[in-house]
């Protein structure tokens, strides 16, 4: 596809960068364990920024991002280009790569034990960024040396690029301060950092830098501009005087920039993006207050989160109100980076064009973005591509369950209120589980060692059979089961080897739901998902995870946790249904977990864990939103879920990396007796909180990070558990790694598992 010089023009805010099937985790992962060398491992990674510019570029799209590539994520890429490396990180004295993974993954040999920089979602998706940490004695000092590698790769192709790079108002809001020095201190150091990478980067050639600045679309006080005028009064100073300067493009997404608008339009930027998909006042904003006719405005109208076809009538009706309020160039831009999305269909050979007509991958975006500019230019005559969306979008893609849309319209307050009361609850099930002070447990998976990937991959593709497959996770459920029993748990898991995914096992046991083969898309590193598409209405085939739990508690006489994704974290790890309210999407889901709610108490477990990973991803991102666009329906959705249960059967769940300080008390609304959630790389934060807000649910911050390889110690698990027990009383407190050990080594994950048992014991005594 070509764009053939149109006057309309586009932009990718950024592009995938795990390659098109998964290049860079797998070479990550090999270097990892020194499989291949820092040389190796930079090729490839050329090759796949290579591949994405070469595709771009012969794809037509005008405005190509370089420096969204990393290796890990790019807010740890920005801590390093500004020298903000913490001093415990700098002392291990290795290499620039090798340091930026140990501030990722932590670090550990015969003289060093260095945990990880914590790790929280970004904004409202389910990638994860590393926080920053800025000591008060961090120095900035600009390094661009990937920056000009990357341009000058791309420019070696032919390929012109912007640099895209993240915001120092961005940077700052989202970095922890470990000392005593307050942001406002760092502002004239990091300010004149960016202020020379716009220097360099004119030297080096470059057309336009783009600095992302998507905080600016949550919550923004006086305070808060008051700091980004600080930091760009500085960087932007003198910039307009300068010839052939570079020009800067101001990104923000995720959103509308309500509390900043009027005050951006006065800055030198020669281009802003903003989002039109996600952002609810981004067209009233352009309305009230125009758009200078100087600058650019890359207007966000492809959703670069989502993977349905775009609807090109109602997205060139936006465009067309948008130049309304404007004389300025728009350029057609995606809403976002791409990074949220799969790669492309064409790795899809399974689906059958029928379904696939109506996804749009990374890959397919660009063509949606030269399509809109060609139909606004008159030039699609022959492509006729207008019409082909029209078609698409003509009638219903699915016919309704009117089963299914009838149970949820017939829900009553009662189906979401769970009695008796928790504190009852609490004295009930302390008698009839009769388990030891500080409780320890796990939070559900158990390594996924290649034998078993390789059992369920055999069995999809129908080189063995049932029975064959079962007898084979049966023994492993079994040295599982003996495993935990050795080390001295006081409440087991059955491993979840039968599980590819948390949300993806479930979506296959549901209707309503369709798979991928190759639809990948990071989370976080070298972790990448492969999210269910929610292409119906949802009910419960049949039993789901009874036949597990029920052979694994048949092995012991400890209680054995049934293990179940609650309805909220299926619907956000699931590429949602456009057609539907998402609130009666999760209710549909929540109704089928809830059956298996049930089955799983009849069939005697006596603990069931309803994971809500995900509860806090799609949080909208400004505070008056929160009940009414999403805690209203989320929070009664997992109600729904657990409400029908005995007051004898003991409800967990647990939460994963985000800032749950905020709704901590929506959390408690869950109404769950137990909940778990990440808390080690956070330096257990949560606990004053738990403690301010009166939290009466029953604790297991994670003592230590799974996500790092590191093994703790006792000395310092024990630690963290009389912390913990200094804001919550100790007869709440569970002991329990953050997350599930699905990702992690087998002689690493017991090691870990024997300090953590070893640990309770000590505190017990103590």
């Amino acid at each position: 596809m070509n764009n053939e010089n149109l006057l309309t023009k586009t932009s990718v805010l950024g592009y995938p960068r795990i390659g098109a099937h998964r290049e860079l985790k797998f070479a990550c992962e090999k270097y990892f364990a020194r499989e291949i060398s820092e040389s190796e491992l930079q090729e490839i990674a050329a090759e796949i920024k290579k591949t994405a510019w070469i595709t771009q570029f012969n794809d037509g799209i005008d405005y190509i991002s370089c420096n969204d590539f990393s290796f890990y994520d790019g807010i740890l890429d920005t801590a390093l280009m500004l020298g903000a490396i913490p001093k415990r990180y700098r002392t291990l004295c290795l290499s620039k790569l090798d340091t930026y993974f140990a501030m990722a993954r932590g670090f550990q040999d015969d003289k060093n034990d260095v945990k990880a920089l914590p790790m929280k979602k970004w904004f409202n998706t389910n990638y994860h960024y590393i926080v920053p940490e800025i000591e008060d004695d961090t120095s900035f000092s600009l390094d661009i040396e990937k920056i000009q590698k990357e341009y000058q790769l791309a420019k070696s192709l032919g390929v012109e690029t912007k640099v895209n790079v993240i915001g120092p108002y961005t940077f700052l809001k989202l970095s922890h301060f470990t000392g005593s020095k307050t942001i406002q201190e760092y502002v004239s150091q990091i300010a004149d950092c960016y202020k020379q990478l716009i220097k360099e980067v004119q030297e080096l050639g470059v057309k336009w830098l783009q600095i992302e600045e998507p905080a600016l679309v949550l919550d923004t006080n006086q305070k808060d501009l008051a700091l980004f005028d600080n930091l760009y009064s500085i960087i932007l100073k003198n910039n307009q005087d300068k010839e052939n300067r570079v020009k800067i493009l101001l990104a923000t997404y995720f959103g509308d920039v309500r509390d900043s608008y009027t005050k951006l339009l006065d800055y030198n930027f020669d281009g802003i993006a903003l989002d039109f998909v996600e952002g609810k006042e981004s067209l009233s904003l352009l309305k009230n207050y125009g758009f200078p006719e100087e600058k650019v405005l890359f207007a966000g109208l492809v959703n670069g989160k989502n993977i349905w076809k775009n609807n090109y009538e109602k997205t060139l009706q936006q465009l067309k109100d948008i130049k309304n309020y404007t004389k300025a160039q728009v350029v057609i831009s995606t809403s976002c980076s791409l990074l949220h999305v799969p790669y492309t269909i064409r790795n899809e050979v399974k689906l059958s064009s029928d379904i696939l007509k109506y996804f749009s991958f990374a890959r397919e975006k660009l063509f949606e973005l030269v399509d809109l500019a060609r139909i606004v230019e008159g030039k699609d005559v022959l492509d006729n591509a207008l019409n082909h969306n029209k078609d698409l979008f003509k009638g219903e893609r699915v016919s309704q369950d009117k089963e299914v849309h009838q149970r949820v319209q017939n829900l009553k307050p009662g189906d979401f209120k769970r009695c008796p009361s928790r504190q009852e609850r609490k004295e009930i099930q302390k008698r009839s589980l009769n388990l030891p002070l500080y409780p320890t447990t796990t939070i559900g998976s158990f390594p996924q060692t290649k034998d078993v990937r390789q059992n369920r991959s055999l069995y999809k593709k129908g080189l063995i059979d049932l029975e064959t497959y079962t007898d084979f996770n049966k023994n492993k459920i079994k040295d599982c089961i003996t495993l935990q029993e050795e080390l001295g748990l006081d409440v087991l898991v059955h491993g979840e080897y039968e599980r590819n995914d948390m949300v993806e096992y479930f979506g296959e046991n549901l209707e309503g739901f369709i798979f991928t083969e190759n639809a990948w898309v990071q989370s976080y590193g070298t972790r990448c998902v492969k999210p269910p598409i929610i292409w119906g209405d949802v009910k419960r085939k049949s039993e789901i995870t009874v036949s597990w739990s029920k052979y694994a508690q048949s092995l012991t006489n400890k209680i054995v946790k049934g293990m179940l994704t609650g309805p909220v974290t299926i619907l956000n790890w699931s590429f949602p249904r456009e057609d539907i309210s998402i609130k009666d999407s999760v209710y549909q889901i929540a109704l089928g977990i809830r059956e298996e709610v049930l089955d799983l108490e009849k069939a005697g477990i006596k603990i069931i864990q309803i994971d809500e990973a995900a509860l806090k991803e799609k949080l909208p991102l400004r505070k008056n939103d929160w009940h009414s666009e999403y805690l209203d329906w989320a929070i009664p959705a997992f109600n729904l879920v657990h409400s029908g249960v005995k007051a004898e059967t003991q409800i967990h769940t647990h939460m994963c990396y985000s800032e749950f300080i905020p709704i901590i008390k929506d959390i408690d609304n869950m109404d769950a007796d137990v909940i778990t959630f990440e808390a080690s790389r956070s330096n257990l934060e949560i606990l004053e909180a738990l403690n301010a807000n009166g939290f009466k649910t029953q604790v297991g911050p994670g003592v230590y990070d799974i996500h790092s390889p590191r093994v703790p110690s006792i000395t310092e698990i024990c630690e963290a558990v009389k912390k913990i027990s200094s804001f919550v009383p100790k007869e709440n407190v569970w002991i329990n790694p953050d997350c599930g050990l699905k990702t992690r080594g087998e002689k690493e994950t017991v090691e870990s598992l024997k300090n953590l048992v070893q640990a309770a014991k000590v505190v017990r005594g103590a």
